[in-house]
């Protein structure tokens, strides 16, 4: 992993919905410049204690960004070159990193590549991209493999060596425009043999270039080892955070806290509470006096953390298993920052709170947990690495608790009382993050 991803707290940003694009591609093709709108978002991140600016797709696409046509070009909806230029100089200005969505486990239908296939069949010079079959000959539509069942999205063949090596075009030829590495969408439905191909001539040109994957998901550790990624996305942790919560039973948690330890002895996943598939945290859970909990959590293990744009202002959303179900959760955001409600001012002090305690102790990425005390409503756990150490409780409970937590010193975070080092007494659903 590249060194400077230690530091890395990244800001999650979907693009299209963000400024408010229009949900389809307008058939008239023309450039609207509204990728500069994120310019003026820059200094929140930087406020926010963020240091890496995380986009969803900005490549043409015929609707929400994951059903590719063009990987060279930036969808017309969010501008040209010369905007995405701007913002990659404007955030490295300021000393902001970049991630790219990279859809390279399927296209849209409208990809020029598939378009060859529909238009001269099985003896298009593309036909070797896809997985096809001919039952009605070949002067009919072939059956192809799609990603999850959905028509629009084509499945690419990652057998052939032309997708591979458009893949390695894609990655590298942004990389050399100023990218600093790649978030690979749905990576567990592409083989891990094909990205230990692609990576390595990708790392040749940029080898200090992040490479995360999307798998919700799967064996994590075998997936980062046999694909040469940098790391995984953690839905196991994210599932049981929130859960945990909702259910009153932190023995959830305090099980997925120790297999975290055990794929941070093999690499450092991105962790998160909330993304642009999921629905919104501050919706998620049942009783929202637990939000802190759960920040407090991210915030303290070890990986590396991202906050889905507006989660920070606890924006609410609820994801939808329908068409445009996305949409709640993926919303156009105001032109600057100071039009947000004064009532996400809290969470966001809290973001602030929590990151700067991160930044403080930056061998938090590396940390690993230990738990202290374990009840379905209480948990006190030590989090360590490279000679630092904090210890961090919680209480579900409507009634205060004192919680063991040997070794606890003065708070750092949240609140509760301290007593003789060997516990700590918090409020009722109280939270405390204290000196090791």
């Amino acid at each position: 992993m590249p060194n400077w991803v230690q530091d890395a707290v990244w800001w999650q940003v979907y693009p299209l919905g963000f400024v408010g694009a229009e949900r389809e591609r307008p058939p008239d093709g023309d450039v609207r410049h509204r990728l500069p709108q994120l310019l003026d978002w820059l200094d929140h991140v930087l406020e926010l204690g963020a240091n890496g600016l995380a986009l969803g797709p900005v490549f043409a696409s015929g609707t929400h960004g994951y059903d590719t046509e063009d990987h060279f070009r930036i969808d017309p909806r969010l501008g040209d070159d010369a905007d995405f230029d701007a913002l990659v100089d404007a955030c490295h200005r300021r000393g902001i990193r970049v991630l790219l969505d990279g859809v390279f486990n399927h296209v849209g239908r409208g990809h020029p590549a598939f378009r060859a296939v529909l238009e001269q069949g099985p003896e298009a010079p593309t036909a070797g991209w896809f997985r096809l079959r001919w039952p009605g000959g070949p002067g009919s539509e072939p059956d192809y493999d799609t990603f999850e069942g959905h028509g629009q999205l084509v499945a690419l063949d990652h057998g052939s060596p032309d997708v591979a090596d458009l893949v390695t075009r894609v990655m590298t030829s942004w990389l050399d425009r100023g990218a600093d590495g790649w978030r690979l969408d749905a990576a567990y439905a592409v083989p891990p043999a094909f990205w230990a191909t692609v990576l390595p001539r990708v790392r040749a040109a940029h080898p200090d270039a992040y490479v995360v994957g999307e798998v919700i998901h799967g064996d994590y550790a075998r997936i980062v080892t046999g694909s040469g990624m940098d790391a995984v996305t953690q839905y196991e942790l994210w599932k049981a955070i929130w859960s945990s919560l909702n259910d009153g039973n932190l023995h959830e948690l305090a099980h997925a806290l120790g297999r975290h330890d055990g794929f941070l002895d093999v690499f450092a996943p991105l962790t998160f509470v909330g993304n642009h598939d999921v629905t919104r945290i501050a919706s998620r859970l049942t009783d929202v006096r637990h939000l802190p909990h759960a920040l407090a959590v991210l915030f303290t293990v070890g990986g590396t953390p991202s906050v889905y744009a507006g989660d920070e202002q606890a924006f609410t959303g609820v994801k939808e298993d329908r068409a445009g179900g996305d949409d709640a959760v993926r919303p156009p955001f105001p032109a600057t920052p100071g039009e947000l409600a004064p009532h996400g001012a809290p969470t966001q002090k809290l973001h602030q709170e929590l990151i700067g305690l991160r930044r403080r102790h930056r061998w938090l990425h590396g940390a690993r947990t230990t738990p202290l005390h374990l009840a379905n409503r209480q948990l006190s756990y030590a989090t360590a690495a490279e000679g630092g150490r904090l210890v961090v409780a919680l209480n579900l409970d409507d009634a205060p608790a004192e919680l063991p937590a040997p070794g606890a010193g003065e708070l750092r975070a949240g609140g509760g009382e301290v007593r003789s080092g060997r516990s700590v007494r918090l409020p009722a659903h109280g939270w405390a993050v204290l000196a090791g």
